[in-house]
C-alpha cells in the first residue's frame, strides 16, 4: 500500500468511526428482529447467534440492547437514541438507572453531548442528590453525604495540644468551630477585596493571585463537595464572555467531568434565553 503514515492513520480513524456507527445502527434493529423472531425465519438458532454472526456482538451486548429497549418503553427520547443507533449502548447503560418520564428528554440531550466518563459522574451525582435530573439542584450547592467522621489522622503534637486544652476545661467543639469560622471569614474578605479590584479584561488567563486564593479555599480537589477527583480546570460560574473578569467569587476549580457538566448546563441556559 503506497500511502503515507498520516494517510493510513486517517483511513483507520475514518473506517473505525464508520464501523462504530453501523454497529450502533445494527444494535438498534435487534429489538425489532427479536419481536418478529426474524432470526428463526433466517435459519439462526437464537438472537444471540444472529447478532454474533452478522455483527460480532456478544451475548451480553444483545441482552443489554433488549433490556434497554424495555426500560425505555415509556421514555421515547432515550428509546429513539437506541433504536436509531445515535449513541453507544454503553452511554445509554450509564444513565438508565436515573432515567424517568420527567427527565428523559433532558437526559437524552446529555447522552448526545457528554462522554461516557462524564455521564458516569453525572449519574453518580444524581444518585447522591436523590434528584430526578442534574439541573434540579444548583451544581455548586451540592451537599456532601459522606459519613460524618474524620477520614484523616491528626498529628501526635496536635492531639497532645488539644488534650491539654480539653483538660483545662476548653470546649473543643467551640474552639475548632471558631477557628473554622475565622478561616471562612478570612477567605471571604480576601475574595471580596479581589472582587472589588477586578477589572474588565479580554484575557482568559487567570491571575496567579486569584489561583492562590482558590487553592487556599478548595485545595487541589474539585470544588464539588461529593467529588474527590483532582481539579483540572477553573470554571467561570458567571460567563466570562459577558462578565470579562476573573472575580474569585464566581470561580470554581473543577475536575474535567464536572467542568464538562457545568458547560452543558450553561449551554442549556443560554439556549433557553436565546443568547
Amino acid at each position: 500500500m503506497n500511502i503515507s503514515d498520516e494517510k493510513l492513520y486517517w483511513l483507520c480513524k475514518r473506517y473505525g468511526r464508520a464501523a462504530r456507527l453501523w454497529r450502533q445502527k445494527f444494535i438498534g434493529l435487534l429489538p425489532e428482529v427479536y419481536r418478529r423472531r426474524l432470526y428463526e425465519r433466517k435459519g439462526f438458532e437464537s438472537i444471540f447467534e444472529f447478532a454474533a454472526k452478522l455483527a460480532g456482538l456478544s451475548q451480553e451486548q444483545v441482552r443489554l440492547a433488549l433490556n434497554l429497549e424495555k426500560r425505555f418503553e415509556d421514555k421515547p427520547a432515550l428509546k429513539s437514541l437506541l433504536l436509531n443507533g445515535e449513541v453507544s449502548l454503553n452511554k445509554l447503560a450509564r444513565v438508565v438507572s436515573i432515567a424517568s418520564v420527567d427527565n428523559e428528554k433532558e437526559l437524552a440531550e446529555k447522552v448526545r453531548l457528554l462522554s461516557q466518563k462524564t455521564l458516569e459522574t453525572l449519574t453518580r451525582d444524581e444518585r447522591i442528590f436523590e434528584k430526578q435530573n442534574g439541573l434540579s439542584r444548583p451544581l455548586f450547592d451540592a451537599k456532601s453525604l459522606r459519613a460524618q467522621t474524620l477520614n484523616f489522622e491528626l498529628s501526635a503534637e496536635l492531639v497532645q495540644q488539644l488534650n491539654e486544652l480539653n483538660v483545662q476545661g476548653h470546649d473543643m467543639n467551640t474552639l475548632l468551630l471558631n477557628l473554622l469560622r475565622k478561616r471562612k471569614d478570612h477567605l471571604a474578605k480576601k475574595k471580596q477585596e479581589f472582587s472589588e479590584a477586578s477589572q474588565s479584561t479580554n484575557s482568559r488567563y487567570i491571575p496567579a493571585a486569584v489561583k492562590k486564593i482558590l487553592m487556599e479555599e478548595f485545595g487541589i480537589k474539585c470544588s464539588i463537595r461529593t467529588c474527590s477527583h483532582p481539579a483540572k480546570e477553573v470554571h467561570h460560574t458567571q460567563r466570562f464572555g459577558l462578565a470579562r473578569t476573573h472575580d474569585p467569587k464566581y470561580l470554581a476549580p473543577l475536575c474535567h467531568e464536572h467542568h464538562t457538566i457545568a458547560h452543558s448546563i450553561d449551554q442549556k441556559i443560554q439556549a433557553y434565553h436565546g443568547s
